[in-house]
């Protein structure tokens, strides 16, 4: 590896890519490195740090927007965020103990280049669907803006959105600016225990469908962590005004009634259990590979049926099942069939985060797209980045 640049502004940061382009040089983007071992490893001569550009540029907490510098540390923004009693309603895991990082490392910028939602998404949507403006710096060396600080502003080619899930490799962003919420008053965590898979996932479906406003829905089961060393437990939290969770408490304890063993999770200790499944705590100090599995809630456990027949396995279901976290215990990838069990199930796609460069390099480590959407991203990336200077192959070879 070559030369890094480390530029604390929009203008040094443009200055840089022009210089790239201009010598066809290939760069690999990071903001701070907490995610450098998800994905492919990047081809390049220089390495081109965003963890300078930081800064909070405008907080109105009245008008529940957020405009933040893209290198600002994900901590700084939640902790500006909290003393305001508002959060990020997306819920962005650290995933830094799982991909061998420092536990609080990450900025808001590769929050939103890898549009990382937590357990909350099923209420409140992707990290993408909170992003209202975008400044960015495209591979042509162009800092350009797109979207606003209102939510209305959404027509045209929505490139603020756009931009999330690229994972760098369209252009690199500068400042966002990011609708936020209030945090809850309250909230706790009413628990199943004991039960399998597919009694979870039968819960967690009724739960969600019912009028009880379950936010967040997982189950772990029996050995997994700490937390269900004794019993396999569903979780499903509740959120809101103290009079409100307390009826709809009574809704879940009546439509579950067929599943006597319950007990309930408060305060701290629920937001306390709800960050070790975000962040992915049970699958934390190993290095065996990981795979991100996304499937329809109602399959997810078939999924994990059908690979526990063929292999050892540990798992954690989120987003009410339509979400699997499998970490392969043999040491071995597996790419082929699993992605094939999931095709029989419904379908859905897999993406693997965490394993050796070296099996990164030789598989598939997002989901291979069909010919024509591979089309449309090769042409996507020829228009914002001609030079294929950003982040080269990190997510597919070529693009």
């Amino acid at each position: 590896m070559g030369e890094g640049f480390h530029p604390t502004s929009a203008e040094e940061l443009e200055a840089v890519v022009k210089w790239a382009a201009a010598e066809r040089t290939p760069l690999e983007v990071i903001g701070s490195g907490s995610k450098r071992n998800w994905g492919r490893a990047v081809q390049s001569a220089h390495t081109l740090r965003t963890d300078g550009i930081t800064g909070i540029i405008d907080y109105e907490p009245a008008e529940l927007v957020l405009t933040v510098k893209a290198g600002t540390p994900l901590q700084e923004v939640e902790n500006l965020l909290k003393d305001h009693n508002q959060e990020l309603p997306f819920e962005p895991a650290n995933l830094g103990s799982v991909l061998g990082a420092t536990a609080q490392a990450g900025t808001i910028g590769g929050v939103l280049a890898t549009n990382l939602s937590g357990p909350r998404r099923l209420k409140a949507g992707a990290a993408r669907d909170h992003v209202l403006g975008l400044e960015a710096v495209s591979g042509r060396g162009e800092i350009f803006k797109a979207g606003g600080r209102v939510v209305k502003n959404v027509t045209g080619y929505d490139l603020a959105r756009g931009f999330c899930s690229s994972w760098g490799t369209l252009a690199i962003a500068t400042a966002f600016s990011i609708k936020v919420l209030p945090r809850a008053a309250k909230e706790c965590n009413f628990v199943l225990l004991g039960l399998t898979a597919q009694q979870a996932s039968e819960a967690m479906t009724e739960a969600m469908g019912s009028s009880a406003e379950v936010s967040s829905a997982a189950h772990l089961p029996q050995g997994f962590c700490s937390l269900s060393q004794e019993h396999a437990m569903t979780l499903l939290r509740l959120e809101g005004i103290p009079v409100s969770i307390e009826y709809r408490l009574e809704k879940l304890r009546s439509i579950l009634k067929r599943f006597p063993s319950q007990e309930l999770i408060e305060g701290e200790a629920s937001r306390k259990t709800w960050g070790d499944v975000r962040d992915l705590i049970g699958f934390a100090g190993s290095d065996k590979p990981l795979w991100k599995v996304s499937v329809s809630p109602t399959a997810g456990h078939q999924v994990i049926a059908e690979l526990e027949k063929q292999f050892a396995i540990r798992w954690m279901m989120d987003w009410a099942g339509g979400l699997v976290w499998v970490e392969m215990q043999g040491g071995e990838p597996h790419d082929v069939p699993l992605r094939q069990i999931i095709s029989e199930n419904g379908g859905g796609h897999a993406t693997l985060l965490r394993a050796s460069g070296e099996m990164r390099a030789s598989i598939d480590v997002f989901q291979p797209q069909a010919e024509t959407l591979m089309g449309l991203s090769k042409r996507l990336k020829a228009q914002f980045d001609p030079h294929n200077i950003l982040n080269p192959g990190r997510m597919y070879v070529g693009i």
